[in-house]
């Protein structure tokens, strides 16, 4: 695969670039697509709008083509059912003089063919975790070429990826979009994850973001979201991120319900209080905490100023749910 071409890239322009194409995602028309073919719509009136909302360099065909991001409208020209983009661009244009900034950590499993973790013993299992995080060497990671492939590949396309890690549970890896700025955020997780799939293409692997893709002592998969407003990482913010994680305790399930598309079952498998999760069933939140819901940096603590960690949310959550309700339990008071 001739990524490597993107390593010579300078985010910075990259960026400079990707504001002025997102100016020009409103002049571009809306489409339209068979809509009961993805389960949106009847057969007998199948048409689903689609409305462009965001365009990226396209890191595959390069040159001048273009990947857009867009909207879906049902024939009433209501959001779809899986459009939630409507309801949080519509909480993000309420709070916009706060200035929210989202991180999301998107954890990944990569697969064989055969939908067995790649680089694992086909009979089995390979030795306990512990060796794995972070780490480096063939028989401690598996598949770095994608990763990096994926990192060069949101450069190009003009995302804020700021990191990669490989995770506790081989096979696993995780990339960090942010700090992106209100709608930004979900739009940047999504292409990203678009392109992920694109990528393990290339090399015959397979993308799961199961958060328990495999079951017993393997760690699951997570979305975590970190979040500040400018009051937060203003001087004395951590009084700002009190009153939030205060606000978060009184909504526990309510967040759970919207952090995985199955309203929590997908993530049963994996808050279970072990593996550096909270239980599902209780709110908890600590200082350097990585066994409860909300985790405030050391850093943070120390300098009184920052963000918080949300450590709830699935690796197949939809972003555009985690920060809407993130936005409407903490700002706006809903």
């Amino acid at each position: 695969m001739e990524l490597e071409n993107f390593s010579g890239l300078k985010p910075g322009l990259t960026t400079t670039f990707q504001k002025l194409l997102k100016h020009f995602a409103a002049e571009l028309p809306s489409w339209n697509y068979d809509g009961s073919s993805t389960y949106q719509a009847e057969g007998s009136n199948s048409d689903t709008y689609l409305s462009p909302v965001a365009i990226y360099k396209d890191p595959f065909l390069q040159g001048n083509n273009r990947l857009v991001l867009c909207d879906t409208y049902k024939h009433n020209k209501n959001p779809a059912g899986t459009n939630h983009r409507a309801s949080c661009l519509d909480a993000m244009t309420k709070v916009k003089d706060q200035i929210p900034w989202f991180g999301m950590e998107q954890e990944y499993t990569i697969l064989d063919r055969d939908m067995h973790p790649f680089g694992w013993p086909k009979n089995g299992c390979p030795e306990p975790q512990g060796p794995y995080y972070c780490g480096v060497g063939a028989t401690k990671v598996f598949a770095r070429d994608v990763v990096e492939s994926h990192y060069r590949a949101c450069l190009y396309a003009g995302l804020n990826i700021c990191g990669t890690n490989a995770e506790v549970m081989p096979a696993q890896w995780e990339y960090q979009i942010g700090p992106s700025e209100g709608i930004s955020m979900g739009d940047e997780l999504w292409i990203s994850r678009y392109i992920l799939h694109r990528v393990a293409e290339e090399y015959g692997v397979v993308i799961s973001l199961d958060p328990k893709p495999i079951p017993g002592d393997w760690n699951g998969a997570g979305c975590h979201v970190n979040f500040s407003t400018k009051a937060m990482r203003d001087e004395n913010g951590i009084v700002e991120i009190e009153k939030a994680i205060e606000r978060l305790s009184h909504h526990h399930m309510r967040h759970i319900k919207a952090y995985d598309p199955k309203e929590g079952k997908d993530n049963e498998r994996r808050l279970t209080g072990k593996h550096e999760t909270s239980s599902i069933s209780d709110f908890s939140a600590g200082v350097a905490n990585r066994g409860s819901s909300i985790r405030i940096p050391r850093s943070v603590a120390d300098e009184r100023k920052g963000y918080f960690e949300d450590r709830r949310p699935s690796s197949n959550c939809d972003p555009y749910r985690v920060t809407d309700v993130m936005v409407r339990t903490t700002l706006l008071g809903e």
